[in-house]
């Protein structure tokens, strides 16, 4: 995203040529609020374990005195996007290792109240348009539910689909929103 980003605005008379950045895809999702084959809009891309581990347990990035562990998506936008496809809208929490067991689960949701959703790469995507100076959207379609880790019950045929169907939804919003909106 930072190279996609940057090659763009060297080639640009403008130095920010793009106004929104989309990080879409699928994710784990917290049941029952994010069930398989819903879609959820982050109302915040979190980073979730991004810290350390300290005698009083996890102390997020922030805790220690050190740059951000959250971002929050232009809100109107937020509610847009969710109006039109169907999304709930909540924190996606990025993590550096997927949920396998229900005690990881349970340690998330203690810590991060109202999560929706998690997956791999919407921090980072978030950190390199904020960087850019341009806004970021998170869009995740539910693959599996966080927790315990049956493949056999995931569904990313069903969550691409879900998705696919999303973004002919979300183009219309988007080439109706202006950065100013938010």
């Amino acid at each position: 995203t930072a190279f996609a980003l940057a090659a763009a605005a060297a080639e640009s008379a403008s130095p920010s040529p793009y106004g929104l950045v989309v990080s879409a895809g699928i994710g784990g999702g917290f049941a029952p609020a994010a069930p398989l084959g819903s879609l959820v809009v982050a109302s915040a891309v979190v980073a979730a374990d991004l810290g350390a581990e300290t005698p009083e347990g996890f102390a997020p990035v922030t805790a220690l005195g050190f740059g951000r562990d959250r971002f929050t998506p232009p809100p109107a936008l937020v509610r847009e996007v969710a109006s039109a496809t169907g999304a709930a809208a909540g924190p996606v929490l990025t993590v550096s290792t997927v949920t396998g067991t229900a005690e990881r689960a349970a340690a998330l949701r203690a810590a991060h109240p109202g999560a929706l959703a998690e997956a791999m790469e919407g921090f980072g995507v978030a950190e390199a348009a904020e960087r850019a100076g341009v806004p970021v959207l998170e869009l995740r379609a539910v693959s599996n539910a966080v927790g315990p880790r049956d493949r056999a019950a995931w569904r990313i045929g069903d969550a691409l689909a879900a998705l696919t169907e999303a973004f002919g939804k979300t183009a219309p919003v988007l080439e109706g929103w202006h950065r100013h909106d938010h």
